[in-house]
């Protein structure tokens, strides 16, 4: 008998963590949905940047999320995305058909988004036998005339294409636009990072090279923006490393992962960032949502509006 109700006790002792893992999870699915504010209103003036990691595209896998299929799945989830953050600039990462190797020219994501929304066009991509593809900025045609581009990777030989990391791990990469504003004149160049999410070794050299770089050109008088996946939270060193450099980042409310569940277990490693002469109007909104019923990756797009500020 006590055997008997030693098996009974441990059996509804699983049951109740069980289903007190399965509120906590509701809980979590609906509590981010329930602090999600919408995105203002267009700020006269102002300039709305995005990022959005959007998770690459596995041609050789058969099935799954991130597959041929899983794409077909949630590309207008994507497209609705892209369409709700009406920003002048997204900076994407992820975004590529991987079919093995380095230099894969399809590119289901990309060219999908610029099917279905000729008013923009697409700055830091081109061949990718020169030019990693991998990373690219969507800008509002109308509105930003580009100038120049380029690429960096996170690597003892940055100018090197497709150069593996600090300790020998997959390439990882910044790309760069610069862009004028065909409203007023001004000029600036956005750089879209994704960090190594599991070697601190490589995220800190590339927090490092992106200082380097960044502090190069706010030191000749440039206007700087910087967008993507850091894969770092606000106060980590690798945040620091870059502030030390004249950058800041606006706080970014609440989860940027989500595990492609919406599960929004620890902050933002998704960020926006700036340098002197522009800053955010207001703190930045995540899109922590569906659309059409799907969920476009397993990251949120987080976007914010920034504008000249004085010194």
């Amino acid at each position: 008998m006590k055997r008997l109700l030693g098996r009974v006790t441990a059996l509804l002792g699983g049951l109740a963590l069980a289903l007190a893992l399965a509120a906590c999870a509701q809980h979590l699915r609906h509590s981010a949905g329930a602090a999600e504010m919408p995105l203002p209103a267009a700020a006269p003036g102002g300039l709305r940047l995005a990022t959005h990691n959007v998770h690459y595209i596995d041609l050789r896998a058969e099935d799954g999320p991130w597959s041929r299929a899983g794409w077909e799945a949630r590309k207008t989830a994507l497209d609705s995305a892209f369409k709700a953050l009406g920003a002048d600039l997204v900076a994407y990462q992820e975004m590529e058909s991987f079919a093995g190797g380095s230099a894969n020219r399809d590119n289901l994501a990309l060219d999908w988004l610029l099917g279905r929304n000729p008013g923009y066009a697409a700055a830091a991509t081109g061949d990718p036998a020169r030019f990693p593809s991998t990373q690219p900025i969507l800008y509002r045609r109308d509105r930003l005339e580009p100038l120049d581009q380029g690429w960096f990777f996170f690597s003892d030989t940055p100018d090197r294409l497709y150069a593996r990391g600090f300790d020998g791990a997959p390439p990882s990469f910044a790309s760069w636009a610069g862009f004028r504003d065909r409203d007023t004149g001004a000029r600036f160049t956005l750089f879209n990072v994704h960090f190594d999410h599991g070697s601190w070794q490589n995220r800190r050299g590339a927090a490092e090279l992106l200082a380097e770089r960044a502090r190069a050109r706010i030191a000749q008088g440039e206007t700087v923006l910087v967008a993507g996946d850091l894969n770092a939270r606000a106060g980590s060193e690798t945040l620091a490393i870059l502030e030390a450099a004249g950058l800041r980042f606006a706080a970014v409310p609440g989860a940027t992962f989500h595990f492609n569940r919406g599960l929004n277990l620890f902050g933002a490693i998704d960020h926006l960032g700036h340098g002197p002469g522009i800053g955010p109007l207001s703190a930045p909104t995540v899109l922590r949502k569906r659309f059409d019923g799907a969920w476009p990756s397993d990251h949120y797009p987080v976007a914010a509006e920034f504008a000249p500020q004085p010194g």
